[in-house]
């Protein structure tokens, strides 16, 4: 592959490359140190070992009190429905669920489905830049209000929502407050036990970690049942064998994030802010969401009057991946959930395309972006207009 067709990866929020140290972390886990966890003896004690370093690397990057306030999972689908499906079942005389319209469908399927149970649920809506409408989630707040989960940040445009005041309004209400926060890890500050957020769920792969591991965290005292019953893995909250080379990735994963994370935040801004502003030359265009309070890596572009799977389909072509919006919802042919909760115009939101750098993009990677982005849209353009002139 000659140097102009090296590929480029503009498609983080869906997953990100394992980072190498990430991947040496796990290596011995599958080979010398094999044992299990709950094992007493000396193979299932080393293991232990690492898990508990695993549990206090994530501790110290959410900023929370306690190593037992993490509860090891499969995922961030996994965590999102352990912690709502544990506060229906043991808030009592509380039987209802508040939360956004923008949120992933980790969160959006499963309410979905409880509402056909007949749990009412309250859907929060967000203005035309993705933000949510503070007062509308202060009213859906009531004496029935089992939990309310709103995302840290939108993995299709970024924007970032004051989750921490709202947990501090849903306490007030005698409710619980999750967040998903697995495309905030590793992007923003947090300091867990500073905040009145109940319980979080995390995914490891959105940080250079590797597939299938997640965590909740579930603050001291919140009361929980869990969603996997069996052995009393977890303290009892996780049933299952513990994937102990996924947790020790996670870990890695997590100190890396933690050492880089300011740098990188600024740095990728910074880059993201380039990128936005070449293919903005261009004219016919804009960026949606929130573009004052979002995520430093991400930026989802519409294009006007072109179809933004064709801009994708192109570009992969060209060797660069960029995406749609949700990763979950790419084979659907339906429109974007988020988009249409902000009221973007049908012509303006068929042709969004999510840019989602990571600390692995270069400025060079940005550049030749914006000379393939600018150069597709131009020939889109104009062959768009020579069949309307016919």
């Amino acid at each position: 592959m000659s140097e102009d067709r090296v590929p480029i990866y503009l498609d983080n929020n869906a997953t990100t490359r394992t980072d190498p140290s990430v991947v040496k972390a796990m290596l011995p886990f599958f080979t010398e140190n094999f044992g299990n966890a709950s094992s007493r003896h000396a193979f299932g004690d080393d293991v232990a070992v690492a898990v508990r370093q695993a549990r206090r690397s994530l501790r110290d990057l959410l900023g929370n009190a306690y190593d037992r306030e993490i509860v090891f999972t499969s995922g961030g689908t996994e965590a999102n429905n352990a912690a709502i499906l544990s506060a229906l079942a043991t808030q009592e005389e509380r039987d209802e669920i508040v939360t956004t319209s923008v949120e992933h469908s980790a969160v959006l399927a499963l309410t979905q489905q409880l509402v056909t149970r007949g749990v009412k649920t309250h859907i929060v809506p967000v203005d035309a830049c993705g933000r949510l409408d503070i007062e509308a989630f202060r009213c859906a707040l009531g004496p029935r209000t089992a939990i309310a989960s709103v995302m840290w940040a939108n993995n299709e445009t970024g924007t970032l929502f004051p989750v921490e005041f709202l947990a501090g309004l849903t306490r007030e209400a005698g409710a619980l407050f999750h967040t998903d926060a697995v495309q905030a890890i590793g992007k923003v500050p947090l300091n867990l036990k500073e905040s009145a957020i109940d319980m979080l769920s995390l995914s490891a792969h959105k940080m250079h970690g590797p597939k299938g591991v997640g965590a909740l965290y579930l603050r001291k005292g919140t009361k929980f049942r869990p969603l996997i019953c069996g052995g009393s893995q977890e303290r009892g909250r996780r049933g299952g064998t513990e994937n102990v080379p996924g947790i020790v990735g996670l870990g890695k994963a997590a100190d890396l994030a933690a050492e880089r994370l300011e740098p990188e935040r600024v740095r990728i801004g910074a880059l993201r802010d380039r990128l936005e502003h070449g293919i903005l030359r261009n004219g016919e265009c804009a960026v949606l969401g929130d573009v004052s309070n979002r995520l430093a890596n991400t930026a989802n572009i519409a294009f006007d009057h072109l179809e933004g799977e064709a801009i994708a389909h192109h570009l992969d072509r060209a060797g660069i991946a960029v995406s749609l919006g949700s990763a979950c919802n790419s084979g659907s042919m339906q429109p974007s959930h988020v988009l249409c909760a902000m009221q973007v115009p049908t012509w303006r939101m068929h042709g969004a395309v999510r840019f989602s750098l990571s600390r692995e993009t270069s400025l060079a990677e940005v550049d030749k972006v914006v000379c393939a982005v600018s150069d597709i849209v131009a020939r889109m353009r104009a062959a768009s207009r020579g069949t309307a002139r016919e």
